[in-house]
């Protein structure tokens, strides 16, 4: 039977010293194969975000289904205080652990990053620049790609379809786009003309590439603090990222953007040894970086489909495309090539 009376019910929530949560899914069910330099690239990534977040950054593992040595290991740092947050679930898919480290929080921005990610100095404060600069924002990826500009971006060409805020710029660092192709496997991820130029927006001194990937990305939690569905059929790939990670985004009317230098790599699944030196180069950072997202209305229902929909078809068309991007500063030959 029940004694006395439970001194929490009916008390409000104290509100949280954090404002920025990092949720990573982890999937390692042992150190062989294709798993075998996993939890090596899986201590990098968590050393070199450890040292370049702020205070008050909120850090939520998802444990999907790893060994028994990556739970000890994400247990210490729970008890050491390194991490906010352990889930532990059975292999369950990348898209439905991402919602169980989501749901049950309310922080204003909500990162969702993969286990094999190198963070660099100032990613968070580049990340906010990008918000700060383009109310507009809804996600920010940190690893900019020229190739994100026909990938759920239909609504930013409509906002700004006659405006010299969107034009072409040169690359700010080319390394990094081949970097990231190399990453992949696919060292022709990038054709020339794509490594010297990416699509992007302005504002007085900020600028932004348009388009964002999700292996890294950084987004506005009221965007995705309601999902129209919490279950995911599949355990990668298939409809589940667009759905749960692209789609949320424009249905409400924002944009999606990177920076235009690059914050963080993409490691994958075969340990290299740059990868052990830019972790080394970085020195933690104790400081505290506040920063308030601008409040911005979403888009109606009839908005989403006029620009995403209806809009989308027309100006994303490879055959119709080209003659945008010559619009917004290419050349006929390189608007030609940078599609393809």
């Amino acid at each position: 039977m029940r004694v006395g009376f439970n001194p929490h019910k009916d008390q409000p929530q104290q509100e949280s010293d954090y404002f920025h949560q990092v949720v990573v899914p982890v999937y390692i069910p042992n150190e062989e194969g294709y798993f075998k330099d996993s939890f090596k690239i899986f201590k990098l990534c968590l050393d070199s975000l450890f040292k370049t977040i702020h205070k008050k950054t909120y850090i939520t593992i998802v444990n999907n289904g790893s060994c028994d040595v990556v739970i000890a290991y994400l247990n210490k740092l729970f008890l050491d205080g390194e991490i906010q947050e352990i889930i532990n679930t059975s292999n369950i898919g990348k898209l439905n652990a991402i919602v169980k480290g989501i749901v049950g929080h309310d922080f204003s921005l909500v990162t969702v990053t993969d286990a094999d990610v190198l963070f660099l100095k100032n990613w968070q404060k580049a990340t906010y620049s990008v918000f700060e600069a383009f109310p507009k924002t809804g996600v920010v990826c940190s690893t900019p790609s020229s190739r994100s500009l026909r990938t759920y971006t239909a609504n930013i060409y409509w906002d700004l379809f006659f405006s010299k805020r969107l034009h072409f710029s040169k690359v700010d660092n080319r390394d990094a786009l081949k970097m990231f192709a190399h990453s992949v496997g696919n060292a022709a991820f990038y054709n020339e003309i794509q490594l010297q130029k990416y699509l992007t927006v302005s504002h007085n001194e900020t600028k932004a590439v348009v388009g964002a990937g999700h292996f890294i990305a950084t987004y506005r939690g009221d965007v995705i603090d309601n999902f129209e569905s919490t279950f995911s059929k599949y355990k990668l790939g298939g409809d589940s990222e667009g759905k749960f990670l692209d789609l949320p985004v424009v249905k409400k009317g924002f944009w999606r953007l990177s920076t235009v230098d690059n914050y963080t790599y993409h490691m994958g699944n075969s340990i290299e040894e740059w990868m052990s030196d830019e972790v080394s180069k970085l020195e933690k950072q104790e400081h505290i970086l506040d920063f308030k997202l601008v409040p911005y209305l979403p888009d109606g229902k009839w908005v989403y489909y006029l620009k995403t929909k209806l809009f989308g078809k027309f100006i994303l068309n490879k055959k119709m495309m080209p003659y945008f991007l010559i619009w917004k500063g290419l050349s006929k030959e390189e608007s030609k090539n940078y599609l393809k």
